[in-house]
């Protein structure tokens, strides 16, 4: 009998919007890191194509959302850029869970508790598809970016680099 997945907010406002994606689950308990450059050797998808989600804070009640590369890095002043603001520093982790709903490394783009201003990295525009958390560790999502994009209401901008 096929194990049925359990669904996160993600997967079902992908499936309210009919937004087509595929699901990767990987083993998150063997003791190895789930950094981005695992989870992709674990789902057996190239790395060019796993995003990580990250966020950032410009102040009280101004946070942003970053989709990037999981071998790159966020560049602070790019995403400040982008999302119009002078400075943006990271969200300390234990602000996680209480303002997304999602623990670090389980963190999706799609289905957090509020709608946040979000940005996806140039370089997964000309992408086929791409892959983000679905919502808890353990569980990726495949989509195209466009796909992405609208269900985030997300912008692309460069944000990752030197």
């Amino acid at each position: 009998m096929a194990k049925k997945v359990a669904k996160t907010n993600a997967v079902r406002l992908l499936e309210q919007q009919k937004v087509a994606y595929e699901l990767f689950e990987y083993e998150s308990e063997d003791g190895q890191a789930v950094d981005g450059i695992t989870v992709a050797s674990k789902i057996g998808q190239p790395v060019e194509h796993v995003f990580k989600t990250l966020l950032a804070t410009a102040g009280p009640n101004r946070y942003y959302v970053f989709v990037v590369p999981v071998a790159a890095e966020l560049h602070l002043k790019k995403a400040a850029k982008a999302a119009g603001e002078k400075k943006i520093e990271m969200l300390p982790v234990k602000d996680l869970l209480g303002l997304t709903g999602y623990v670090r490394g389980g963190c999706s783009p799609i289905g957090m508790k509020k709608l946040f201003p979000t940005f996806i990295d140039a370089s997964a525009e000309n992408l086929e598809f791409i892959i983000v958390s679905a919502g808890k560790i353990g569980m990726q999502m495949k989509l195209t970016p466009t796909d992405l994009a609208k269900a985030s209401k997300a912008k692309f901008a460069e944000i990752t680099g030197e």
